[in-house]
């Protein structure tokens, strides 16, 4: 088979299967790129085998056992498996500690918030702290301060109305 009809064949395969195979081997790989790449390895050795191709099976079947070995190979490679570690590694170190500028800006938001909370009335800023810093639920909120749940209920939401506009005034003051 000389170099055109190997062309031609494979324009023809990537056109009609590419989309099919990136799709099975994300299945596999879990990332685009990555499919991407194991779809090319494919068409690479389609390219280069589609002489031993014997045509007793449809070539997308073909294609499709060559996309799972490709896929698999790469599972059992090292390399996937460091990429692997390093991410466990990351996202772990990532949850565990806490960047430093985020420590300090949450501290700095929290003591914003508890500040902006403080100028609310009486009767907001008690149902806001129960509800929030104590973890209580609207019925506990009732019992504790002897009013009905729906007054929690609109204690709470009015309240969330002020901080928003608090929080988007002072926003507006910063720029």
């Amino acid at each position: 088979m000389d170099s055109e009809e190997k062309d031609f064949i494979l324009e023809k395969v990537m056109i009609e299967y590419g989309n099919e195979l990136v799709r099975l081997a994300f299945s596999y790989v879990k990332d685009t790129e990555i499919a991407k790449d194991m779809v090319q390895n494919t068409f690479i050795k389609c390219y280069k085998n589609v002489d031993s191709f014997r045509y007793d099976a449809q070539i997308k079947t073909w294609l499709y056992r060559i996309t799972i070995n490709e896929c698999k190979d790469y599972l059992k490679s090292w390399n996937y498996k460091m990429v692997q570690v390093k991410s466990f590694i990351n996202e772990t170190a990532r949850s565990i500690l806490p960047s430093v500028e985020k420590t300090v800006i949450d501290k700095y938001n929290n003591e914003n918030m508890k500040d902006t909370i403080s100028t609310l009335p009486k009767e907001y800023r008690e149902v806001v702290y129960l509800f929030y810093y104590d973890s209580l639920k609207t019925e506990e909120i009732a019992k504790v301060l002897d009013i009905p749940v729906n007054t929690v209920k609109t204690r709470l939401r009015r309240a969330k109305q002020r901080l928003l506009s608090m929080v988007k005034e002072a926003e507006f003051n910063e720029r």
